[in-house]
């Protein structure tokens, strides 16, 4: 048995914040998007990554966690963790560096010294083997920032973990934000739209006070707005209505009206033995612990109920344990959406934190037409988690809610607002303003 070792990382390396990010669709460089991945869903030879996470080091709370460079906003949070298992006992070399993005999350154009204080790679030496489990796993976390290792600028980035020393054959990518809080936002969200009053959407409308950062140009400015973690619906790089001097303003706009959608739905499989919230049955089938969930109802056409949620995030637990991290077990996960007829014009997804927010094949559901409903299983550790139901047409990035969940204005939802700076002649993207409006 391998106990918890200390964080003795060897060669260390850092990094603030993160999205999550946590995370997730396709990862490549160049011109690409690098999103939160595993990467080795699709080479199983390098082993089996799951339960890719990012949160706050040494904390608890349900959030997802973004970091100042100056570390004087959030002193107590101003560290992540960021963890993963691999599913077996097999030992494993894993190690990581670090990579600077831009607004969009392609490669900036800056070199490893300029944003990089200390190492350049780190090995991951914190881990522990799974106890007590059907499934065996290996469970591996490291912290940042770290005494070998900090960053020098604000931006985004993203952390490659890879085996063996070898970089060019990753494992997993996860990406995160660091801010250095040099602007203001004022944000609000109203039900009352350009597209309609009281409906299903919501406006945001957002100012910018850049009174501290001598701007020239306001093209220099870069706004990104997310819901809920959520990547195929952000919005990139609205201009602003207007400027009053310092002032940035987004007012009205309609690149900046977000679907309402619903409270998340959610499930509890933290015991085997009772079953938590929205689980039918659990059983052991002699190799897999199965969870079948009820089947879920279809919300398009029913009134808004107020909810509280985690806008698709969870959080990993077992009952009647003290090692939340290497002694909750896996469980196959089934997932049901009754519906008479399938849908021709586009696919069905599991969206939230336990799908990466990605929507590819390991997300997408299938059509059962003897039983008129859509299927999926997930492998996932057990905990709570929260999710919801996106329908992407053909040929389109973004999902919608209006056929699964429904949407309304008065969902409470998370919107993160992300303002980065870029001077004629900079060749990176500096994150200098962030927000979060609920």
């Amino acid at each position: 048995m391998i106990k918890r070792k200390n964080n003795i990382l060897v060669y260390c390396f850092s990094v603030l914040c993160v999205f999550l990010v946590s995370t997730g669709s396709s990862v490549v460089f160049g011109s690409e998007i690098i999103n939160t991945k595993i990467v080795s869903y699709s080479n199983p030879s390098k082993g089996e990554i799951r339960t890719l996470r990012i949160k706050y080091a040494n904390s608890d709370v349900l959030e997802r966690p973004i970091l100042y460079l100056s570390g004087e906003k959030l002193s107590d949070k101003n560290q992540i963790e960021i963890s993963f298992d691999e599913l077996s006992h097999v030992p494993h070399y894993y190690s990581y560096t670090l990579l600077h993005l831009n607004s969009d999350n392609r490669y900036s154009d800056l070199l490893k010294s300029e944003y990089i204080d200390g190492d350049y790679t780190a090995e991951i030496t914190d881990f522990d083997q799974s106890e007590n489990t059907q499934q065996l796993y290996t469970h591996y976390r490291f912290m940042f920032p770290n005494d070998n290792m900090n960053v020098k600028v604000s931006g985004n980035y993203a952390i490659k973990i890879y085996e063996d020393n070898n970089e060019d054959e990753p494992i997993a990518f996860v990406c995160f934000s660091v801010v250095e809080p040099i602007v203001s936002i004022d944000a609000t969200i109203r039900g009352n739209t350009d597209i309609e009053l009281s409906g299903r959407y919501q406006q945001l409308d957002i100012d910018i006070i850049t009174k501290d950062l001598n701007i020239r140009n306001a093209e220099d400015i870069r706004l990104i707005v997310m819901q809920n973690g959520r990547l195929d619906n952000a919005v990139y790089n609205p201009r602003p209505t207007y400027i009053e001097g310092n002032r940035l303003r987004y007012i009205n706009q309609r690149t900046l009206i977000f679907e309402g959608g619903n409270e998340y739905r959610y499930f509890d499989i933290s015991s085997e033995y009772i079953m938590g919230h929205n689980v039918d049955r659990i059983y052991f089938d002699k190799t897999y612990l199965h969870a079948y969930l009820f089947a879920d109802e279809n919300l398009s056409q029913s009134p808004y109920i107020a909810e509280q949620d985690a806008n698709g995030q969870y959080v990993i637990n077992v009952e009647r344990k003290s090692e939340d991290d290497y002694e909750a077990d896996y469980m196959w996960v089934h997932f049901l959406l009754p519906q008479d007829n399938i849908w021709f014009d586009g696919s069905l997804y599991i969206n939230g934190d336990l799908t990466l927010h990605a929507m590819d094949y390991d997300s997408r559901m299938e059509y059962d037409d003897m039983h008129k409903c859509y299927y999926k299983s997930l492998y996932l550790k057990q905990g709570a988690y929260s999710y919801q139901y996106l329908f992407r047409p053909k040929n389109e990035h973004k999902g919608t809610t209006f056929r699964t969940e429904g949407s309304h204005w008065q969902t409470e939802n998370e919107y993160s607002i992300l303002v980065y700076y870029r001077p004629f002649g900079s060749r990176a993207d500096r994150l200098v303003g962030y927000a979060l409006k609920r």
